[in-house]
């Protein structure tokens, strides 16, 4: 796969420096030195309880994908894959007796148990704020010197990220481009250009996902992993800054595109959010129903779960269309 040559190479060639940050710097929380979940203190209880009255029907879109051995994976700087495996199956608890209730009893009832073991990075998932930082530092000025234990983070852990209901808002990029070349950066005028052709605009406080259309590979793992799409830094700013959205996701396995744009970070977008500006963001979406279905506004909810200390944490997102006027 070539995008993981190319972001390989850049590993190691690249001399990380903190002189070599170039102005980039952790942000300060605007609600306060103890702030652990950024931009989602954008959401109160008036705007859940906004979006959920204007929903239009039971309508609903999953927008997570499957669990299962085989899946793609970012696992280029050895992180573990997916693994399933049976703990109890009905025939084996016959022949183990593990409950010691003799065969009769585990005959008749049928047993089985399992259990998994994956990074928390894979599937469809929600980067918290620890995940990336900067010159030694996460958001709001948090430092692993002191906030981090052996048993995860004391701050900005997974545990800490709130169920979220908000606007949604899908930027079709794939439905505006088509076929894209490889590696291919998302501008802001792509963004701009896919949300005219929808007749959607932007509102501060909106969850704001992005199609590439990568997720029509996710099955495949080495076709999704290769050279996909992604959404480039001046792009991800007009969304933060000048359109003050509150969270962002995309259909592809990392949301930005690689190689970096950055000689000094390979990572740019990602601290960006993270480090700098306080927003998290979700990967591996599944947008392609909403897409085909035309559904460019939507009620957004989705919950994480409490992984304490975590960097980041499995989710199911759902979206329920919203009358638009």
């Amino acid at each position: 796969m070539k995008t993981k040559h190319i972001l390989l190479s850049m590993l190691l060639a690249t001399q990380f420096s903190l002189v070599a940050q170039l102005g980039e710097a952790v942000g300060e929380s605007p609600w306060g030195p103890e702030d652990e979940i950024g931009r989602l203190n954008l959401m109160t209880d008036q705007s859940r309880f906004e979006i959920l009255c204007q929903i239009a029907s039971g309508k609903t879109y999953d927008l997570s994908v499957p669990y299962f051995v085989g899946m793609p994976s970012f696992d280029l700087l050895g992180d573990p894959g997916y693994q399933y495996w049976l703990t109890h199956t009905p025939r084996g608890t016959v022949v183990d007796n593990p409950n010691q209730l003799g065969v009769e009893m585990n005959s008749k009832v049928s047993y089985t148990g399992d259990a998994i073991s994956m990074y928390t990075h894979m599937g469809t998932h929600i980067d918290a704020l620890n995940h990336f930082g900067l010159a030694g530092k996460i958001w709001n000025g948090f430092t692993a010197d002191v906030h981090l234990g052996d048993k995860g983070w004391k701050k900005t852990g997974a545990e800490t990220i709130p169920p979220i209901i908000a606007r949604g808002v899908l930027i079709d990029i794939k439905g505006l481009k088509g076929s894209m070349p490889e590696n291919y950066r998302i501008t802001t005028i792509d963004l701009q250009q896919a949300l005219a052709k929808q007749g959607t605009t932007l509102k501060k406080g909106d969850v704001v996902l992005i199609r590439t259309g990568q997720a029509a590979h996710y099955k495949t793992a080495n076709h999704y992993l290769d050279n996909y799409p992604g959404i480039g830094l001046e792009a991800t700013r007009w969304l933060v800054e000048d359109r003050e959205v509150m969270l962002l996701g995309a259909d592809n396995l990392s949301f930005e595109a690689f190689p970096p744009e950055r000689a000094d970070n390979w990572v740019p977008v990602h601290t960006y959010l993270l480090a700098e500006k306080g927003v998290m963001f979700m990967e591996q979406l599944d947008l392609e129903a909403l897409a085909q279905d035309g559904v460019y506004e939507f009620a957004f909810i989705a919950a994480s779960l409490k992984l304490t200390g975590a960097s980041g944490s499995p989710m199911r997102p759902l979206a329920i269309p919203i009358k638009t006027e």
